[in-house]
């Protein structure tokens, strides 16, 4: 099993922190676009959130007047009044949390569809260059990030720039000199809260890399458990692990210490600023220049400012996150998918949906991967064949034949060449009309985690169940799946493991019939079984290739000896076509050679399990 080495730098769990700035949050609020058909809704939370916290800033203005209520009945009525008052922001502030978490919820509903949906149409090319975790961390951790900047960063900014902005006015107009006083000591505050939070943020980055790369070890663990366990390699495992966890446990303890130091830090700043202003308060009250209701709003409005200023360190570590988050999710939208990758190559646009005859040509193709420019898979390689023939792609591996698999299928396009099918370029089609017409089958067989009856239904979505069965009858499938207890409705569990590798090859052939192609791929596909369930397969297959143009990719002479053509390949080249006679026929032919060691392998193989048994 591969053990990877890891950057920290670039894990994906950890979206990259940004300056913020006027473009990146354009770039952030680009997104609210997905709340555009909630805008009702936003609307009305807005409103709600700004009469919320206009009230709450009224509150120490309210104080102040019942300290100095002139009796106990104006004192008894203003508490009633301010009793009113609290009632109805917290009935404001509730609808408003509602408003803006259902918007919330609903736009990154919205944007993780449309974000699955972008995926699903990427093109191979795509997927070469990309890691299946960093996609899946952009689906997971950078949307997650994004709906705590939806449902509670944004709001919570808002909320706190109005109590902030709104308490200075205040007490600006109360009070200038004594404003001025508290004002003066909540720079240093500011800065050092600035400072401290910068050190957090890095240690946040350092722990979310650590934990990355502890599911790093976890997934390839339990990717690879069959392999962990034949090595024996359980306390290889463990031990990889924990040292892993280790590593995490440091990097959090240190980012404790730093988050603790500035929870430390911005307490005694907003205490002291309090101490300071409740000192310079008290002698102008003592000199007459301040009421002491006018004293205790002004301390309630100090209380306001410093924990609205004690906030906005999290809420900008927060926002730095999303929009780094945000980055990431735009670059991917922004990436062509398949179908506009592919369209500028379309001369006359797609043609219309017709049942292919099979007719296939490969002319003059030219093939090399993109993430291997320099190294030429397919050279200058032509061959035809005629509509229903069934042909055999043999060679040694590297030589090409999975690579002309994924060119019909158009999973890439050749640099030189092209393929035609029924006589049009392969390019002349929409690639659902081409693909349609066309059915894989592999060595390995995915099954998705549903039912078998799901699985064979993949095949044509929507189809009944009357014909399910009648495919996996011709599949030879439906005597083992009525075994099952549940029948059609077993659950084949994570990528198929309750079920057997000839059972999933007859569940993938029943899926293929009743796609019903035109053309039909098969790629080693009985390769990896025994004996008695590559016969039950084959049967399947040879009722799968009935009237079919069929590709056939395989190294047993047993499965391509009855190929109408084989085509001998050697390093992206063709070496020999002809009926399996007609090259056996040729002297000292590469297709020739090739039998003859299967066949001195198969006696020595015969011979040393005669001598096993004696």
């Amino acid at each position: 099993m591969p053990l990877r080495s890891h950057d920290s730098n670039s894990s994906p769990d950890a979206p990259p922190k940004v300056k913020l700035t006027r473009e990146t949050f354009g770039q952030m609020f680009s997104l609210y676009g997905y709340l555009r058909p909630y805008r009702g809704r936003l609307a009305m939370g807005i409103v709600l959130l700004v009469c919320s916290s206009v009230l709450g800033v009224l509150f120490p203005w309210f104080a102040g007047k019942l300290i100095d209520s002139p009796n106990r009945e104006w004192a008894f009525h203003f508490m009633f009044f301010m009793l009113a008052v609290l009632f109805v922001q917290a009935a404001m502030t509730y609808f408003q949390t509602m408003r803006f978490n259902t918007v919330g919820e609903y736009g990154l509903a919205d944007l993780r569809k449309a974000l699955f949906a972008h995926l699903t149409e990427m093109s191979m090319t795509f997927f070469g260059q990309k890691q299946v975790g960093e996609l899946t961390s952009r689906m997971s951790a950078d949307l997650t990030q994004l709906q705590d900047a939806f449902v509670f960063a944004v709001p919570q900014f808002l909320r706190q720039s109005l109590i902030l902005i709104g308490s200075v006015v205040f007490i600006g107009c109360m009070s200038p000199r004594l404003t001025g006083v508290m004002l003066a000591c909540f720079p240093l505050t500011i800065i050092g809260a600035i400072l401290l939070g910068r050190r957090v943020g890095k240690r946040s980055k350092v722990t979310q890399d650590a934990l990355a790369q502890t599911a790093n070890v976890v997934e390839e663990a339990l990717q690879g458990i069959a392999s962990v366990k034949a090595y024996c390699n359980e306390l290889f495992e463990q031990k990889r692990y924990g040292s892993r966890i280790d590593v995490f446990l440091g990097a959090v303890l240190h980012g404790a210490k730093a988050r603790a130091a500035l929870i430390a830090f911005i307490i005694l700043g907003i205490f002291s600023a309090i101490v300071v202003v409740l000192w310079y308060g008290t002698t102008l009250l003592l000199d007459g220049s301040l009421q002491k209701g006018e004293l205790i709003s002004f301390m309630i409005y100090t209380v306001f400012v410093g924990g609205s200023l004690g906030s906005f360190a999290d809420l900008y570590s927060n926002l730095q996150k999303s929009i780094g988050a945000t980055q990431r999710v735009r670059e991917l939208l922004a990436e062509p998918s398949e179908g506009l990758t592919l369209a500028a190559a379309r001369s006359d646009g797609a043609i219309a949906k017709e049942r292919f005859r099979g007719e296939v040509t490969l002319d003059h193709v030219t093939f090399a991967y993109p993430s291997r420019p320099e190294v030429s898979v397919l050279k200058n390689l032509t061959f035809s064949v005629e509509a229903g023939k069934v042909v055999a792609l043999v060679g040694p591996s590297g030589s090409g034949k999975s690579t002309i698999a994924a060119l019909l299928l158009r999973f890439y396009d050749p640099q030189q060449g092209r393929i035609l099918f029924d006589g049009r370029p392969a390019t002349d089609y929409g690639l659902h009309e081409l693909r349609g017409q066309m059915a894989l089958v592999p060595q390995e067989v995915l099954l998705f985690g549903g039912s078998i009856a799901e699985n064979i239904a993949y095949g044509r979505p929507g189809a009944s169940r009357v014909e399910i069965e009648a495919a996996a009858k011709r599949a030879n499938a439906h005597d083992f799946i009525t075994r099952f207890p549940e029948g059609y409705e077993t659950l084949v569990g994570d990528r198929g493991v309750k079920v057997s590798g000839g059972q999933r090859q007859r569940i993938a052939i029943a899926r293929a019939l009743l796609k019903d192609p035109s053309i039909l791929i098969l790629d080693e596909a009985t390769s990896a079984l025994d004996a008695e369930s590559e016969l039950l397969v084959q049967q399947a297959l040879d009722e799968l290739m009935k009237g079919r143009t069929c590709f056939v990719i395989a190294h047993r002479l047993s499965t391509i000896r009855n190929a109408d053509v084989i085509v001998m390949l050697r390093e992206g080249a063709v070496l020999e076509t002809g009926s399996h006679d007609e090259l056996m026929n040729v002297p000292d032919g590469a297709y020739r050679r090739m039998v003859d060691l299967q066949h001195g392998a198969n006696i020595l193989s015969d011979e040393a399990e005669a001598a096993a048994v004696k």
